[in-house]
């Protein structure tokens, strides 16, 4: 893929865990030289990069950008004051508390130069609160990837009544030239993909708290019956429940009870099983027979 001279140049990513190592892996493997920030598991966030690099030549046939070339272009600090006047653009990625990320994002706004652009890459938080965290506020907007990042096809834009025009469609020409398809929404707690998958996830958690079903019923429904990718639950499997559950509490103390968290949800989440990271959520993985 040839990156446009807007989009060759240099990124920031803040946060290293799944999303925002594949963030870093999708700019660097464009052509831009990412900084990638993570304090508390710089190593695993390498790890995760290379990981996904090997994923993503597996899927491709052996095909696609040399795994040395891309890390040749990501450097891995632990302090958002490594972040530099020059960056174009910062996506944060840590984990979806409001708290800790306008904690990250203050601390991005002072170290980064006033052209720089910032995008929270919240799969629910609205904008519009984080945007007290940075000056310019007009450069600031949602950056919503999908995990898996290098293989998902789409980037959800989320604009505040501040962020200007200009930076939306810069926002737009990055996606474009990531290969994915953008929608811009108007920011809103969940936005629409986080609204409206969570909706369609907690009813069917609750299908399977009242017995309605089981799991892979469930899914297989809306595999077969409506053509989704991957059913609702096994969805939650791979997102991680404990992001599902943080979601979810956050969208039922913003847009009303209909977003309460089944006691399913929470028991699992109690109990350590978050899907297919900790080896068990909604199914079974230690043998990985789930697809």
């Amino acid at each position: 893929m040839n990156a446009s001279p807007e989009a060759a140049r240099r990124i920031g990513v803040v946060g290293g865990g799944r999303m925002g190592a594949g963030i870093a892996q999708v700019f660097a493997v464009l052509g831009c030289d990412v900084i990638l920030v993570e304090n508390s598991d710089p190593e695993g966030a390498r790890e995760r990069v290379i990981r996904g690099l090997r994923n993503a030549a597996r899927h491709s046939g052996g095909g696609g950008s040399e795994p040395d070339e891309v890390l040749a272009r990501l450097e891995i600090v632990e302090t958002v004051d490594i972040l530099d006047q020059d960056l174009a653009l910062v996506v944060e990625a840590v984990p979806e508390s409001p708290a800790l990320k306008v904690e990250v994002l203050s601390g991005i706004s002072r170290a980064v130069g006033h052209h720089t652009l910032i995008a929270s890459n919240t799969s629910s938080i609205a904008i519009s609160e984080l945007a007290l965290a940075v000056d310019r506020p007009e450069r600031f907007f949602g950056m919503h990837f999908f995990n898996p990042v290098p293989a998902s096809a789409l980037v959800e834009i989320v604009r505040t009544a501040a962020t200007s025009p200009e930076t939306i469609a810069q926002a737009r020409r990055w996606v474009a030239d990531l290969g994915k398809t953008d929608i811009v929404v108007v920011d809103s707690p969940g936005f629409a993909t986080s609204r409206l998958g969570v909706c369609l996830a907690l009813e069917a958690t609750r299908m399977l708290e009242e017995g309605v079903a089981d799991a892979a019923s469930i899914d297989t429904a809306m595999e077969l019956g409506y053509r989704h990718p991957l059913g609702p639950l096994k969805s939650g499997d791979l997102v991680g429940l404990d992001v599902r559950l943080a979601i979810s509490e956050y969208l039922a103390s913003t847009l009303g009870e209909r977003f309460e968290p089944p006691q399913l949800l929470r028991d699992l989440v109690r109990d350590g099983h978050l899907g297919r990271k900790s080896g068990r959520g909604f199914y079974d993985y230690t043998e990985d027979t789930v697809r």
